[in-house]
C-alpha cells in the first residue's frame, strides 16, 4: 500500500513522519514525500534511507491509496478533491473541510467509529480542539457541560517554522524581515492566533467553538480567548466547566481518568508544555472546583499541537481507515 504526504517538509509534515516511523505500519509499502517547488527533487530522511521530494501534480498521477495533507488550507482546496478522482483517501489537517456538513471531523479516541468506507475526505481538527475534546468527552456523555470558559497559551510551534525562526532571531536579538507575528513575541504574549473575524473573535477562538461542538454532537455554550506565548512543545488550556448533573471533584477525576489517551496527575501535580513535546498523549491536572459558580470545575490541559494536535491524530485516522478498508 502506497500513501503520501503533503507538505512533508513541514513542522506537521516532519512530525507525521517520526510517527510513522514509530508505529511502523506494516501495510505501508511505499510512502511519497511532497513538497513545495523550492523542495522537489531534495532528499528526505525517512527510517534512515533518503527518499526523493516530489510534486503535488506528481504525486498525484502515483495514485496513492491514502494522502496526509499538512500544506495549509489553500494547498487541502485546491487538490484534495484531485487525488479523490484517482481514488486516493485524503486525511486533511487544514482548516479547510472541518466545519463542512457532508466531511466528518475526527478525533479516533471519540468519533473514530463514524468513519465509513464512503468517506474520501477526513477532517483533522485544529490542535487546540482536540486536546480540549479528548479531556471533556466523557464529562459532557456523562454529566452533561452546560457552559465552557477556554483560555488558551499557545507554541508558537503551532504556527509552524517561520514562527519558530521568528522567536529565535529575536531571542539573539537578530533583525529579520519576515515576522509571522505582527509584534513581538519573545518575552511576550500575544492575544491573537490567527485572524480577527467582524466579531472580534479570532478565527482560531471560533475553531475552538465551532470543532468542538461539531465533534462532540452537542451544543455546549463556549467562549474562549486564545494567546500566543514565547515556548516550543506544548499548548496549554485553561478550562473551567459548568456541569448539568450534580458531580464531585473526585467523580470528575474518574471519569476524565477512563478517557483512552489522557493522563491524569492530582493534588499538586502538574504538567507544563515543555514536558509533553514528542508526546502523543494529552495531559491533565489541576482539577479543582470552582467556588464562583455552582457544579463548575477547573481544569489545566497540555498536549503537544504537533503531536495529538495533528501528526499522531492523523496517523490515527489512517490506522481506522485502514482497518475499515481491508
Amino acid at each position: 500500500m502506497t500513501i503520501a504526504i503533503i507538505g512533508a517538509t513541514g513542522l506537521v509534515g516532519s512530525e507525521i513522519i517520526k510517527v510513522l516511523e514509530e508505529k511502523n505500519i506494516k501495510e505501508i509499502s511505499e510512502i511519497i514525500f511532497v513538497g513545495s517547488k523550492k523542495s522537489v527533487g531534495k532528499k528526505i530522511k525517512y527510517k534512515n534511507k533518503k527518499e526523493k521530494i516530489v510534486s503535488i501534480k506528481e504525486a498525484i498521477k502515483m495514485t496513492p491509496k491514502y494522502a496526509l495533507f499538512s500544506a495549509g488550507s489553500k494547498i487541502s482546496t485546491k487538490y484534495a478533491k484531485e487525488f479523490n478522482k484517482n481514488k486516493t483517501i485524503v486525511i486533511d489537517n487544514s482548516s479547510a473541510f472541518r466545519m463542512n456538513k457532508k466531511i466528518k471531523l475526527v478525533v479516533p479516541e471519540i468519533n473514530g467509529k463514524t468513519i465509513t468506507k464512503n468517506d474520501k475526505i477526513i477532517a483533522n481538527p485544529n490542535c487546540s480542539t482536540i486536546q480540549l475534546v479528548m479531556v471533556i468527552n466523557n464529562i459532557y456523555k456523562k454529566r452533561g457541560i452546560k457552559r465552557m470558559i477556554v483560555s488558551t497559551y499557545q507554541s508558537v510551534t503551532g504556527t509552524g517554522y517561520k514562527a519558530v525562526k521568528q522567536l529565535q532571531n529575536e531571542e539573539e536579538n537578530k533583525q529579520t524581515n519576515k515576522s509571522v507575528y505582527e509584534k513581538k513575541i519573545h518575552r511576550n504574549i500575544i492575544p491573537k492566533c490567527d485572524e480577527f473575524n467582524e466579531s472580534g473573535y479570532t478565527k482560531e477562538e471560533e475553531k475552538i467553538i465551532k470543532e468542538t461542538n461539531k465533534i462532540l454532537g452537542s451544543n455546549i455554550k463556549i467562549t474562549a480567548t486564545a494567546v500566543r506565548v514565547p515556548t516550543l512543545g506544548g499548548h496549554g488550556e485553561s478550562v473551567n466547566i459548568e456541569l448539568e448533573k450534580e458531580t464531585s471533584k473526585q467523580q470528575v477525576i474518574e471519569i476524565i481518568k477512563k478517557q483512552k489517551g489522557v493522563y491524569v496527575d492530582t493534588g499538586t501535580k502538574y504538567k507544563t508544555p515543555v514536558e509533553v513535546a514528542s508526546k502523543n498523549e494529552v495531559f491533565v491536572s489541576r482539577i479543582r472546583k470552582d467556588f464562583s459558580q455552582k457544579n463548575s470545575y477547573n481544569l489545566w490541559v497540555v498536549a503537544d499541537p504537533l503531536r495529538k494536535g495533528a501528526a499522531t491524530n492523523a496517523v490515527q485516522i489512517l490506522e481506522l481507515l485502514i482497518n475499515i478498508n481491508k
